[in-house]
């Protein structure tokens, strides 16, 4: 064994007094382990930094999340809220296998809450981190899984991926339940279009959901819609399961104003005047009725049936679901341009029949003007039997909706610039189907 001599020879003196101190802290450690605590300044300065230094000190800030930390029914409509107490949000992560979640800060940083409904029956995890005035972080997660629901409703759009459309087409939505929620379910609802426009919702019943533009559509407008339905609370305990998405086009302007009295059908393409066709419209009795209707669908040809006739009419573009059409009548060319002869359609030549066939579209506006017989509400699509005011009235909130490139938002209808439409270009004349107006 070495003498202590000996160890300050080879280390140092200096070396050896400090494993000398450092022995004798290690030493008095150890003697007061498993105490509360250490206090006092007898551990002298060998152990600053290292055994004993206090912990830094804690956020003043609170989060609270919502739900709550292994809740295993939460209600999907009511979203994710996170509230800072004594403190401001600095960020917010939604990990899930659902929907993406997105959310909104409150002016002052205090308040986060979910865009939209959450998916039903899917697992979230939150993970929220506020600071103090001090700028101390706080962080806290929180994981829970929404409601499986015993009632679901489903929603369909009638407008097809990428297909084209006419000038007048509304976004048309069927739900599979009626909805009681109404203002709910018009708040899940996106549009995107690539021209600003504004328009309204509009329930037909408790089932269908119309949004028609103010006016006509801006020809060659791409149409972007998102439901935001999954989660949502259509009517007590009834909730929808998928978010809806579409994206279409609007196509050319092509319109149709027919005049009964006349006997003629003006062609309008493009927003110009295109052409005018003699046709021949109802008989007395079969009145075609007054109103602007949209192109539905087309066949060619089309097997109509009724009281004495049973035919097969080439190029045929229907406007009401009762069976009145724009379409090749070979037989009335004589009485087209001077007599009501058909049966309720819109008897045109061969030659124009078919022009019309091949350029019409569904929701290519088709008005007729000068009959006895006033249009009848939901006999085709008749949404522009309204007016605006009519429109606007039709939904629950009572607001218009303002889209453009960057999505839709609610707004006052007296917000809206007044907009002098002219007929029949950018839209119909007003009270088009009131025959005695």
């Amino acid at each position: 064994m070495r003498s202590r001599h000996e160890l300050g020879r080879r280390f140092g003196a200096g070396r050896l007094a400090a494993v000398a101190v450092g022995t004798i802290a290690l030493r008095a450690v150890a003697a007061v382990a498993g105490k509360a605590s250490i206090t006092g300044s007898a551990q002298g300065p060998a152990l600053s930094g290292t055994i004993g230094s206090p912990a830094p000190p804690a956020s003043d800030a609170r989060l609270v999340i919502t739900p709550r930390q292994d809740r295993m029914s939460a209600a999907p409509d009511r979203g994710i809220t996170v509230r800072a107490v004594q403190g401001t949000i600095r960020s917010v992560h939604v990990r899930t296998d659902g929907d993406p979640v997105t959310g909104k800060l409150s002016h002052g940083r205090t308040r986060w809450h979910s865009a939209w409904a959450l998916d039903t029956a899917t697992s979230y995890t939150v993970r929220a981190t506020a600071v103090d005035a001090s700028g101390r972080a706080v962080t806290a997660t929180t994981s829970f899984r929404t409601l499986t629901p015993k009632e679901t409703f489903s929603t369909q759009i009638f407008e097809g991926y990428h297909r084209s459309y006419g000038v007048g087409m509304p976004v048309i939505l069927q739900f599979s339940r009626p909805i009681e929620n109404k203002r709910t379910v018009e708040r899940s609802l996106q549009l995107w279009t690539s021209h600003p426009i504004s328009g309204a919702w509009y329930w037909d019943g408790d089932q269908t959901l119309y949004f028609r533009p103010r006016t006509y559509w801006r020809p060659q407008t791409q149409v972007r819609f998102v439901g935001h339905l999954n989660g949502i609370q259509g009517a007590p305990g009834v909730y929808g399961v998928h978010t809806l998405t579409q994206s279409f086009h609007i196509g050319r302007s092509l319109i149709a104003v027919g005049d009964t009295q006349t006997h003629h059908v003006q062609i309008y393409l493009d927003k110009k005047p295109y052409a005018v066709w003699p046709m021949s419209s109802g008989r007395p009795g079969d009145d075609t009725p007054d109103g602007t209707y949209l192109t539905i669908d087309k066949s060619n040809p089309e097997d109509m049936v009724g009281p004495g006739y049973n035919i097969e009419v080439p190029w045929s573009v229907r406007f009401t679901w009762s069976g009145d059409f724009m379409h090749d009548a070979y037989w009335s060319v004589n009485q087209q341009g001077f007599e009501n002869v058909s049966h309720g359609c819109v008897n045109l030549s061969p030659a124009n029949a078919e022009w019309y066939y091949k350029h019409a579209d569904p929701g290519d506006p088709v008005t007729i003007t000068g009959s006895p017989k006033a249009g009848t509400w939901g006999n085709g699509w008749t949404v522009w039997f309204l007016g605006w005011r009519d429109l606007v009235a039709g939904n629950a909130l009572h607001e218009a909706v303002r889209v453009g490139p960057k999505g839709s938002v609610f707004v006052k209808p007296s917000t809206l610039p007044p907009v002098q439409a002219k007929a029949p270009l950018r839209a119909p004349r007003p009270g088009n189907s009131d025959a005695s107006s």
